[in-house]
């Protein structure tokens, strides 16, 4: 199959369509959920932090998919996924309190939590190893095209309506879109059946490893850098939305490069250069106080977040076809051990001493450069 022939599968279109729906309704309750937060239901740093918490949960508990599984086709729960993020994100803007917050929150991130996790699954399976790393490289970048996008309706929209009533068309529009896949049958009979129960094997253990560590570098970046430029160099509303704009377009144009360099150069050189970046990036951070270079090193690290293609190819490359959809639950929620712990624990560094959280990063990043080494697929002679 030539590298245009993935393209007419059905799971293609499917897959396109859903996740153009999840990005949309991930950027839309990201870009008005602190404004609503503080200007309509008044809830104070606590809360915030709470919700915040919550909304990580789900992806703490991704290996409940594996069980999700026995009851609905994979496929379908992917729909169900995104429609759940659509009402989510629908509804909230008619619950303006502390625990309407985290109900709405809890129920939209369990459907993008769910729906990433059957999305890569369904990515390795129905791609051969060739196509999978570009596929995903092509959904980020329409994923980040659809950020910039939201970004602009939402501008334009809330001169005109009230922050209930975008949320409210943000979640039909998910719903509406997750409802046109049911036009699409993307199921392949010839596909081997994946395995309903938890799988954790020896052999996947450098997997693992570098799931958590990715997760812990993830989470860091998430939590303290916009919140560095903010808070240590001051940087506007006006300047983060720019930032973030900058950051979507770079990743629209460099996403489809960045997967072809993994199938041209190999896993394991595509994320040594990833991880020896990140350890300049991580320390730059902590040691460099001119802002715009800061500014600049965090639209790098965002980039960076694409090499993450990487491992899941690594996977695809060596693991056995039939544990594709119960070690992608187990990876998603290993991933995410670093989001239930390292927000607090970061947090108390941070009083100590801003630097910190970002030296850790550095040694993540050195950690997971020296994992990156154990990396064996065939393809090591590129």
């Amino acid at each position: 199959m030539t590298n245009k022939d993935y393209r007419k599968k059905p799971i293609y279109r499917f897959l396109f369509i859903l996740t153009i729906a999840s990005a949309v309704g991930l950027q839309g309750w990201r870009t008005l959920f602190n404004n609503f937060a503080v200007e309509e239901a008044g809830i104070d740093g606590f809360w915030v932090g709470v919700i915040q918490s919550v909304r990580e949960v789900p992806g703490f508990l991704a290996l409940l998919v594996i069980y999700l599984l026995l009851i609905f086709k994979e496929h379908n729960l992917s729909r169900i996924s995104v429609i759940m993020l659509g009402v989510g994100v629908g509804l909230t803007g008619f619950f303006p309190s502390n625990i309407g917050l985290v109900f709405t929150t809890l129920l939209m991130s369990t459907g993008f939590h769910y729906f990433e996790t059957t999305n890569q699954s369904l990515t390795l399976q129905h791609f051969n190893k060739n196509e999978s790393g570009i596929v995903m490289g092509r959904f980020k970048s329409i994923s980040s095209l659809a950020n910039i996008g939201v970004g602009i309706v939402i501008w334009i929209l809330s001169q005109f309506i009230e922050m209930r009533e975008l949320f409210l068309i943000i979640g039909v529009s998910v719903i509406l879109l997750a409802i046109r896949s049911l036009f699409i049958d993307p199921s392949d009979k010839d596909l081997p059946p994946q395995k309903k129960k938890i799988v954790i094997k020896k052999k996947y253990w450098l997997f693992y490893v570098l799931n958590l560590l990715a997760g812990s570098r993830r989470q860091i970046f998430v939590v303290f850098a916009v919140f560095l430029l903010v808070e240590q160099y001051k940087y506007s509303i006006q300047m983060i939305t720019a930032l973030f704009v900058i950051n979507n377009f770079v990743n629209f144009l460099l996403a489809p490069v960045i997967a072809k360099a993994i199938n041209r150069f190999g896993e394991r050189k595509v994320l040594s250069l990833e991880y020896s970046s990140l350890i300049f990036i991580f320390g730059a951070y902590a040691f460099v106080n001119n802002p715009w270079i800061v500014g600049v090193l965090y639209v790098l690290d965002h980039v960076f977040f694409n090499f993450s293609i990487a491992i899941k190819t690594y996977f695809h490359k060596t693991g056995d076809t039939e544990d594709i959809a119960p070690t992608m639950a187990v990876s998603f929620t290993i991933n995410h051990v670093a989001a239930v712990v390292f927000p607090l624990f970061g947090g108390i560094l941070w009083i100590l001493d801003w630097r910190i959280p970002f030296i850790i990063g550095a040694v993540i990043s050195a950690l997971s450069l020296f994992f990156v080494q154990f990396i064996r697929t065939g393809d090591e002679n590129k």
